[in-house]
């Protein structure tokens, strides 16, 4: 019975092949040292439950993909016109959103019809998305979902 060593070594192939990941860690979040930016753009894994059916195994995986919230400390002023938007913000809120939800984007697609649909998991549900923002010790930014994923049991009764 390997399932679990399987899904979580595609899970983290999918993500270390995606060029807005630059990490990717397992466990419980709070071990990761995140006080460390040589890490992030980090995707972090944790296996919430698994319930078995007859022949098949589901794995509620919760996936956190991130970045750290770069704030520009320059309010450059031309011709007394401040660069403050206040929609945009002086920092790469925007740009964390965009990127991250992208890698979580992959991942669902990847498993409803793609790399990881061919490898027999099964997306089971429709996973939903929530923002994040200043979450952990620095300023980080991102998504957090939980996939519900299955596999077939081929653990033998006998």
């Amino acid at each position: 019975m390997t399932q679990l060593y399987d899904i979580l070594d595609k899970l983290k192939d999918k993500l270390r092949s995606n060029p807005n990941v630059f990490s990717v860690t397992f466990g419980d979040i709070s071990e990761v040292d995140l006080n460390k930016t040589t890490i992030f753009p980090l995707s972090h894994l944790t296996i919430t439950n698994v319930t078995f059916e007859r022949s098949i195994i589901n794995f509620n995986i919760a996936l956190l993909c991130l970045d750290v919230v770069d704030y520009n400390k320059s309010n450059y002023k031309a011709d007394n016109v401040s660069t403050d938007d206040i929609f945009n913000g002086n920092n790469n809120l925007q740009d964390i959103y965009n990127t991250q939800l992208q890698v979580v984007n992959d991942i669902v697609q990847s498993v409803r019809r793609g790399s990881l649909f061919d490898s027999k998991i099964q997306l089971v549900g429709e996973p939903v998305a929530t923002p994040f923002k200043d979450r952990y010790e620095n300023e980080l930014a991102g998504w957090g979902i939980e996939i519900n994923m299955s596999m077939i049991n081929d653990i033998s009764i006998c």
